[in-house]
C-alpha cells in the first residue's frame, strides 16, 4: 500500500532536502541559543557580583542602624541581600572569582525549582544558560559580619530574530531552485528514456533514445539501444531456426504419408494417417508462428478499424456472427499481413469457442485497444495466462480435431508484442471472455464516414 512519502525522484529529493535543511536550522538555532545563554548568564553574574561588592563597600562604611535599611533597599526580585554572622557559602567551595578579599561564591540549582533539579550529567544546562540557576555569594565585612546574596540567573528567552528567519526562507528557496534544476538533467532524460524502452519492440526499429542529461543517463541509452540490438538479433536466429526446422519437416511427413498409403492393413494405415497429418498440422502451426514474429514484413499505415471490418465479414460468413460495434477509422503504423493473422487468431477463437463475438476499438492513455468479446462459458482464473504458452491447449475445451496445434494465441501475441502491444484475457461478468489488445498510436482520426458492413 502506498504511504504518503512521493513517488517521484524530484519529490523526494527535494522532501529530503527539506528535511535535512530544517533540521540543520534547528540545531543551528539550538547553538546559537546555547552560545547566547552563556553570554547572558555571564553578564548576569557580572552583574550581581558588581552590585554586590559595591553593597558590601556601602555597608560596610555606614553606621550600624543603617545597614539594614541599606541591605533591604537593594534587595529585589532577582536579586536577594541579608546580613548574617554565617555566610551562605561553604569554606572552600569558591568557584568563581570575586573581586573582594575572603568573598566566596558558588552556583548551583536554583532552589525554588521543583524537586532536587536534573542529575549531575545534565549539568551542561545550567552552564549553557538553558536552565535557571542560582549564584550565591558571601562576602566578609570589617565587623565580623557577612553579606550574602543570591541572584537567580534566568534562562534567556527563546527568540529568533526575523532576519534568521528571512534568511533561512531564502536559502531554501535557493535551494529548491537548485534541486528543481539540477534533477530534471536526470528526470527529464530519464522519464524520455523509460517511454523508448516501452516502446520497443521485436521487429520495430527502436525509438529515439535520448542523448542529453549526465553522463550516466547516456550511458544507460547506450546500453539500452545495446541490448535491444542484441534481443533482436537472438530472436531473428532463433525465429529462422524454427521456420526451417519446419520447413524440413514437411518432406519427410509427405513420404511418410505416402508409405501409409502402402500399407494394406486398413486400421493400422487410418492410424498412421491420422498421426502424420496431427504432425502436418504442427508443422503448418509452427511455420505460422515462425512467419508471426518474422521482421521481413515492412510496417506501413493500415485502417485497423476496416481491417477488423473484413475479418468480421470474412469469418462471419460461413460461421458465426462477429460484429463491428465501431466504425471510426483507426490510423495505426502495422504490418498487414501479420496484424491480420494475429487478429484473425484471436476472432477464430472466439468464434468457435465463445459462439461468436462483438467487437470494439477505443483510444486511452496514448494507445489503441481492441476488445473481442464472446458469450461463452470462459476460461479458470489460472488457466488465463497459461493458454499464451505454445502448444498448450484447455483440454475440456479445445481438442485436436477442432481446437489446432495450440500455436493461436501465441502467435497472435508474439505478432501484438512484435508491434510494441500485447493481448490478455479476462472473463467477464456477465459471462464470456473478453481479449483485450492493447496497440501504441496517437489517437483516431475522429472523422466520421460510412460505417462498414457488420454481420450482426
Amino acid at each position: 500500500m502506498r504511504g504518503p512519502f512521493p513517488r517521484s525522484l524530484l519529490a523526494q529529493v527535494a522532501l529530503l532536502s527539506v528535511a535535512a535543511m530544517i533540521l540543520g536550522q534547528i540545531a543551528s538555532f539550538w547553538l546559537f541559543t546555547a552560545e547566547r545563554g552563556v553570554a547572558i548568564r555571564a553578564d548576569q553574574r557580572a552583574i550581581a557580583i558588581e552590585r554586590a561588592a559595591r553593597l558590601a563597600q556601602l555597608v560596610d562604611a555606614a553606621p550600624m542602624p543603617l545597614r539594614g535599611e541599606l541591605v533591604e533597599a537593594a534587595t529585589s526580585r532577582a536579586l536577594r541581600f541579608t546580613l548574617a554572622t554565617d555566610p551562605a557559602v561553604p569554606e572552600g567551595r569558591s568557584d568563581i572569582e570575586v573581586a573582594w578579599p575572603g568573598a566566596r561564591a558558588q552556583e548551583g540549582w536554583d532552589p525554588a525549582r521543583k524537586g532536587h533539579g536534573p542529575p549531575a550529567r545534565m549539568q551542561w544546562l545550567r552552564d549553557y544558560g538553558i536552565a535557571p540557576a542560582e549564584l550565591r555569594l558571601a562576602l566578609p565585612l570589617t565587623d565580623g559580619l557577612w553579606l550574602n546574596a543570591a541572584a537567580r540567573l534566568e534562562r534567556p528567552g527563546m527568540h529568533l530574530p526575523p532576519q534568521a528567519l528571512a534568511s533561512t526562507l531564502l536559502t531554501l528557496l535557493l535551494l529548491l531552485g537548485a534541486l528543481w534544476l539540477g534533477l530534471k538533467r536526470i528526470t527529464g532524460p530519464l522519464r524520455k528514456l523509460a517511454q523508448a524502452a516501452d516502446a520497443f519492440g521485436l521487429g520495430a526499429e527502436p525509438p529515439p533514445l535520448p542523448r542529453e542529461g549526465p553522463r550516466e543517463v547516456r550511458a544507460l541509452a547506450e546500453a539500452l539501444a545495446r541490448m535491444h540490438e542484441r534481443l533482436t538479433k537472438m530472436i531473428g536466429e532463433r525465429t529462422r531456426m524454427l521456420a526451417a526446422l519446419g520447413h524440413d519437416l514437411r518432406s519427410p511427413i509427405t513420404a511418410l504419408r505416402l508409405r501409409a498409403e502402402m500399407v494394406e492393413d486398413d486400421e493400422i494405415r487410418e492410424r498412421m494417417i491420422l498421426i502424420l497429418n496431427e504432425m502436418q498440422v504442427m508443422t503448418e502451426a509452427t511455420l505460422a508462428f515462425a512467419r508471426g514474429v518474422s521482421e521481413a514484413e515492412p510496417l506501413e499505415p493500415i485502417d485497423l478499424t476496416a481491417l477488423l471490418a473484413d475479418l468480421a465479414d470474412e469469418l462471419s460468413a460461413p460461421g458465426l456472427p462477429i460484429t463491428l460495434a465501431v466504425s471510426t477509422p483507426h490510423i495505426l503504423p502495422l504490418r498487414r499481413v501479420a496484424m491480420r493473422r494475429a487478429l484473425r487468431n484471436l476472432l477464430e477463437n472466439a468464434q468457435r469457442y465463445g459462439a461468436g463475438a462483438t467487437v470494439g476499438v477505443t483510444w486511452a492513455g496514448g494507445e489503441t485497444l481492441v476488445t473481442i468479446d464472446d458469450t461463452g462459458p470462459g476460461i479458470p482464473e489460472s488457466d488465463l495466462e497459461r493458454v499464451f504458452d505454445p502448444f498448450e491447449r484447455l483440454e475440456t475445451s479445445r481438442s485436436r480435431e477442432t481446437g489446432g496445434a495450440g500455436l493461436g494465441l501465441p502467435i497472435a501475441r508474439a505478432i501484438l508484442r512484435a508491434h510494441g502491444g500485447d493481448v490478455s484475457l479476462s472473463n467477464r461478468s456477465q459471462g464470456g471472455l473478453r481479449a483485450t489488445v492493447r496497440l501504441p498510436g496517437d489517437p483516431p482520426n475522429l472523422q466520421t464516414g460510412p460505417a462498414h458492413s457488420l454481420w450482426t
